[in-house]
């Protein structure tokens, strides 16, 4: 039986959930009681260490305390922990006290504020004789800082029973400054009954509850090789849809019942962010667990400006979408709702607020000299379009909803930041893309990187990628048979993505290699072969 908070404590209203979050977020000063407890016979910290969305002057930093043993209750607890200049804590910079509370399943995120910016920081925590693991993490460069370089990891999609994280063991070897996670940190599936060429299963069900999601969370970031890869580098981070419920749009899922699916959702939020080193804000923006304010900017200096995306929460449900089913591929001619204008991928909010982003990058919506380098628009899944011999057309990525493209691209060309890149994740692929004006002959106006998967399999062969990519002369690689995940160097002079690949996703212990080097030179829109 998996551990479960107290139900007593669970049952709050919004209101209190979002007082409890922000209190236990600040930062407490260390009283000298706090220095003694008693000692514990197991790990509290057996899910690891995170840190995350960097600001020039702090960073949130994350752990979630575990039980004494399975079926164990327990209250709130007091947590320590300790900020310093060096990984042995000699010389410790701050420290203080948070409260782990039941009704946020003993998450702890701590926001740190008036600290230096551009360095470099070790962390962990303390409860009773018990000590984390030693985290390292960064705060962003000063606002007008022309920072030279940015070493950006981004990776999505890490179904447990379809590999090892591998691939989390070789980011740690390439020691990035910031890594972005775009989607399916897990999947709600049971494992299946048939476990012929998986990697490993789990016993858990599918996930419905609080307490399923928790005790899927907890599985996930029981791996070593992830728990190493948070504990390397700060993160920032946004969902898809194993979060919740597969292909899940908006308030659509497929649970007949609106109102079921409301809680289900609320479920499945609720566990992200205890997990997840989110500030409260995330949820004092939004009102509580029932929505999150994921969508949000983060500055690397002048260098860069990343628009990290929700495009499940707001979305509209995809085109011809049957009540109760999933998402399916569609005939444009027999879908009439596919080219409704009115329909968004984004939600209309979360379009004007990209849209202000990018007149910033520009240097229009503000002080000009403080533009944007490079604008990085991190989300989801493919942007470009994919024409497909059979004509029919996938309607749970972008090319579901061709007019909110078409509304991004008029925003990226009208506002003309000074480089645009779209990461992207979520097809288990690796493409690489020129993005290019509506039309046949249209002009290249960004780079696109879309990273295949940690360790969920493609669901299609090479054999019909490769007809795909003939039939898109945009599309410059594009490969449906490795899992890895990406690393992109930005410099002012020019950006590198390096598509690092998993030789054996069945192996823990699996090398890494280059699949292919591409390069976007400042100034000149479209990706190249280095």
């Amino acid at each position: 039986m998996s551990w479960r908070p107290d139900p007593v404590r669970l049952a709050l209203d919004r209101r209190t959930l979002l007082r409890l979050a922000a209190s236990a977020a600040a930062p407490c000063a260390l009283p000298r009681w706090a220095r003694a407890s008693s000692g514990w016979r197991h790990d509290p910290f057996a899910l690891g260490v995170a840190s995350g969305d960097p600001a020039p002057d702090g960073v949130v930093l994350w752990t979630r305390l575990m039980p004494p043993e399975p079926g164990a209750t327990a209250g709130p607890a007091t947590v320590r922990w300790e900020l310093a200049h060096d990984d042995r804590f000699r010389r410790i910079v701050r420290q203080g006290t948070a409260t782990a509370l039941a009704e946020l399943g003993h998450s702890v995120h701590v926001e740190l504020r008036g600290l230096e910016p551009g360095r470099w920081y070790f962390y962990r925590f303390l409860h009773g004789d018990a000590a984390s693991a030693t985290g390292r993490t960064r705060t962003a460069p000063a606002p007008d800082d022309r920072a030279p370089r940015l070493r950006l990891a981004f990776a999505s999609c890490q179904r447990w029973e379809h590999g090892h994280y591998a691939a989390w063991a070789d980011v740690c070897r390439h020691a990035p400054d910031l890594v972005l996670f775009l989607g399916d940190y897990i999947y709600e599936y049971a494992s299946p009954a048939d476990a012929s060429g998986l990697a490993r299963v789990h016993a858990l069900r599918h996930a419905r509850t609080l307490a399923d999601f928790r005790d899927r969370y907890a599985l996930h970031r029981s791996d070593l090789a992830l728990q190493s890869a948070h504990a390397a580098a700060p993160w920032a981070v946004t969902w898809d849809d194993h979060e919740v419920e597969n292909d899940y749009a908006g308030t659509a899922g497929r649970e007949p019942d609106p109102a079921a699916f409301a809680v289900l959702r609320d479920a499945a939020y609720q566990a992200f962010y205890e997990h997840m080193p989110l500030r409260a804000a995330a949820l004092q923006a939004s009102g509580g667990f029932g929505s999150l304010q994921l969508y949000r900017r983060l500055a690397w200096g002048r260098l860069a400006r990343l628009h990290l995306l929700d495009a499940r929460q707001f979305r509209s449900r995809q085109a011809c979408r049957a009540p109760g089913g999933g998402a399916d591929a569609v005939r444009p001619d027999a879908c009439a709702e596919l080219a409704d204008p009115s329909r968004s991928f984004l939600g209309m909010q979360q379009e004007r607020w990209l849209d202000a982003g990018l007149a910033e990058d520009a240097g229009r919506g503000g002080d000009a000299g403080m533009a944007a380098h490079w604008s990085v628009i991190a989300q989801q899944t493919l942007f470009s379009p994919r024409r497909t011999p059979s004509g029919r057309q996938g309607t749970d990525s972008w090319d579901g909803y061709p007019a909110a493209r078409d509304r991004l691209l008029a925003s990226i060309a009208d506002r003309s930041p000074r480089n645009t890149v779209l990461l992207g994740g979520d097809i288990h692929q690796n493409y690489v893309c020129e993005v290019r004006a509506p039309g046949q002959d249209g002009a290249v106006l960004a780079s696109e990187f879309c990273g295949t998967s940690i360790s969920s399999r493609a669901g299609t062969t090479q054999e019909r990628v490769d007809a795909l990519a003939r039939l898109n002369p945009h599309v410059l690689l594009a490969r449906s048979d490795l899992r890895g995940w990406g690393l992109a160097d930005v410099t002012p002079q020019r950006w590198t993505t390096v598509l690092r690949t998993v030789d054996d996703p069945l192996r823990p212990d699996s090398g890494c290699s280059t699949l292919a080097r591409f390069v976007v030179e400042d100034g000149r829109p479209g990706p190249s072969r280095d």
